[in-house]
């Protein structure tokens, strides 16, 4: 039965024609910038070659070793660092070294940009209601947007291979960060900021020195949750040229091979346990040392 009620709709061929006409658009855009854009990315996808070049020949004992070390540092765990350890161990005894170490590099990579540009977006957001108010909505689009969606200019502007995969990692995995830095500093206690005011500070101080140390905790649970991003998107990536633990993953799911697919998943699995437990171990005993000073 037809609807009596036609719902309204632009003429096809207005739609074809604006469909046109953003194509062409784009279409010019990367022409006219693509180089320059390729150009801007350049010392990023050195420095990502260099650490992943880096990280592969590196003998494995010295990485499980650093690895271990940053283990302790950040989580003060013996169980942590053993199952570091061991988790390392199974990956290089069922030969994912390589691919581990790939994604290893670009997580690594692409949490330092977080980490670089959110956490300043994060201040300027706590800074003004009207920087949140227009910086919100970003980050909802950026959370929401299906990958696939967001790949298609990123490859259009700057091709198949690393930094397209790394960007792409980016917007999925930043706004975490942004948003808890944003809520810590704007949970800091007003008490707290009275006495700075009382003792002369200014803005830098007062941010430097007092709002971001008792945001710490939010920083670092904002960072958790950045990294684990990062880990989901490591296979899709993988479609626009990223090595590492999800190109296998992404053979398996073409060719049906089961067990490689598992035991590439369980790697990934095992390095989200890993940066998880050493993140929130490092964020709870921030916690415990604020307590302790607010206590004391």
């Amino acid at each position: 039965m037809e609807s009596l009620i036609e719902f309204p709709s632009m003429d096809r061929q207005n739609l074809r024609d604006l469909k046109k006409a953003i194509d062409g658009g784009f279409r010019d855009f990367s022409r006219e910038f693509g180089e320059m854009l390729e150009n801007f990315f350049e010392p990023l996808l050195r420095f990502l070659v260099l650490f992943e070049k880096l990280l592969i020949a590196a003998p494995w004992p010295v990485i499980i070793l650093v690895i271990a070390g940053l283990a302790w540092l950040g989580s003060r765990s013996r169980t942590v660092v053993a199952g570091s350890v061991l988790s390392f161990l199974a990956i290089g005894y069922f030969g994912m070294w390589q691919d581990t170490m790939s994604t290893l590099a670009i997580i690594s990579v692409a949490t330092l940009l977080c980490i670089a540009v959110g956490i300043p977006l994060g201040i300027l957001m706590a800074r003004s209601d009207r920087m949140q108010t227009a910086i919100t909505p970003v980050l909802d689009i950026m959370q929401t947007i299906p990958a696939f969606v967001y790949l298609i200019p990123v490859v259009m502007l700057l091709g198949i291979g690393k930094v397209p995969g790394l960007i792409a990692v980016c917007i999925y995995a930043i706004p975490p960060i942004v948003r808890l830095t944003n809520l810590g500093i704007r949970l800091v206690e007003k008490e707290a900021l009275e006495a700075a005011d009382a003792f002369g500070a200014d803005y830098r101080q007062k941010l430097f020195g007092v709002q971001i140390p008792l945001a710490l905790p939010n920083i670092f649970a904002g960072v958790n949750q950045t990294i684990m991003m990062a880990l989901s998107m490591v296979v899709i990536a993988s479609m626009i040229g990223v090595a590492g633990l999800g190109v296998p993953v992404l053979r398996s799911i073409s060719n049906q091979y089961l067990a490689l697919g598992l035991m590439n998943g369980l790697a990934i699995v095992a390095l989200a346990i890993i940066f998880d437990r050493v993140s929130q171990r490092f964020g709870q005993r921030l916690q415990r040392h604020r307590e302790g000073v607010d206590h004391g």
